[in-house]
């Protein structure tokens, strides 16, 4: 047995641009030096994708790192750390089952069934606008979609979407620990705080007991029934409204950024809602959006290593997906592909995501659509990337293509 800082391991820039511009190549360096474990400035790296599944599986002993993160940030007892520090994700034991079971009624694949025509229509009214325009950056593009599905699932009024969406982009940069952007998340926390708080007040006039049109309904039935308290609602709502943007964005672009470089497999995704639930499941195993981290509650040994309570070990989920373990010619992209391991772009274990099929049902039918009417789409490629910690992705897709 050996303390992890003692082993020679490789150095992950995890928080350097260059890194999160081609991440993959350098885990395989990683995995040269050490076949499952490297060092970074933030703490121990899992390279290898059967480790990364057996460290999350110890639930008991470890939980998720965002109060680490708010003592990084210096940020406790601002509205950006407190929400970090309340949200469901930061919750353990009975108070994480206790909220999963009150939203897991609105996010089973049935309700998700049930959006399917909203999330058709929604695409549809933003291929309208954008269309005729020849050209324009996708990754702008597609941000309005997720948040305009959420804004019709929970009642929400849609002219509100420009100023929430500032409000989540800046949001979704949390996870980069990055101390010049904590006033702008401050901010952003704010701004959802009040738009969560005034969509209560005004369902409210109208609202009671056994309505249940949609999911505002649903945590209004919680929160009258003792479930949580007011302000348990409004941090559930922000956290919502977050968690259903970043991943279908991200996700999507990254997508688009892959079928301008296969034009063959974007052609098979018109009107094909299956194909295109592969296509999907293919990018979030070959490059996901979400990376995150796990503080350890007691001392741990595997495989031989120690790793001492109070550590923060990473898992770099977005590409752990191409180790050679998880598939044939795991560094190529094939929708078609026999996968021997799911991938984790959903998460792992108690903390998955509860909205994974809500989010599946939207990829799905959102590019099902688009590359009916989008054709032969052109890209000179990303014009940026977001910082690889936390919510990975494309920071501007510029694309050109024919109007079908």
């Amino acid at each position: 047995m050996q303390p992890y800082t003692e082993l020679n391991l490789y150095h992950l820039a995890l928080e350097e641009p260059w890194f999160s511009a081609d991440p993959a190549p350098e885990l395989a360096k990683a995995r040269q030096q050490h076949p499952w474990l490297a060092t970074s400035s933030y703490g121990p790296v899992v390279t290898h994708y059967p480790v990364v599944r057996e460290i999350m599986s110890m639930e008991d002993k470890l939980r998720n790192a965002f109060d680490e993160m708010i003592e990084r940030m210096g940020a406790k007892g601002t509205p950006w750390g407190d929400f970090q520090h309340n949200h469901i994700l930061n919750q353990i034991g009975d108070e994480h089952k206790r909220l999963r079971d009150i939203l897991a009624p609105a996010f089973t694949p049935r309700q998700a069934n049930r959006h399917r025509d909203l999330m058709r229509q929604t695409i549809s009214d933003l291929l309208d606008e954008w269309l005729p325009r020849g050209r324009f950056d996708f990754e702008e593009f597609i941000s309005h979609y997720p948040i305009a599905v959420m804004c019709r699932m929970i009642g929400a009024p849609v002219d509100a979407i420009p100023n929430v969406r500032w409000a989540l982009e800046a949001l979704g940069m949390s996870g980069s620990r990055r101390m010049d952007l904590l006033d702008t998340m401050n901010q952003a926390v704010l701004t959802l705080e009040r738009f969560s708080s005034d969509l209560v007040a005004e369902r409210e006039k109208r609202w009671k007991p056994g309505d249940d049109d949609d999911l505002l309904d649903t945590l209004l039935e919680a929160r009258h029934g003792g479930g949580m308290t007011h302000a348990g609602l409004i941090n559930l709502l922000v956290f919502l409204f977050g968690a259903g943007y970043d991943t279908s964005k991200n996700v999507m672009t990254l997508i688009m950024h892959e079928m301008v470089r296969h034009p063959d497999i974007y052609e098979r995704c018109a009107g094909d809602t299956a194909f295109c639930s592969k296509v999907a499941d293919e990018s979030m195993r070959f490059h996901g959006p979400v990376n995150g981290a796990r503080l350890l509650t007691a001392d741990i040994i595997h495989r031989d290593v120690l790793f001492p309570s109070g550590t923060t070990i990473w898992f770099p989920k977005s590409v752990i997906g191409q180790d050679p373990v998880t598939a044939d010619d795991a560094g190529s992209f094939n929708p078609d592909r026999d996968v021997r391991q799911p991938h984790l772009g959903f998460g792992y274990g108690s903390h998955i995501c509860l909205g994974q099929f809500i989010a599946r049902a939207q990829i799905a039918e959102g590019l099902s659509l688009i590359a009916q009417r989008m054709k032969k789409p052109t890209s000179p490629g990303p014009e940026g990337w977001r910082p690889f910690l936390g919510v990975w992705g494309i920071k501007g897709l510029p694309i050109e293509y024919d109007t079908a």
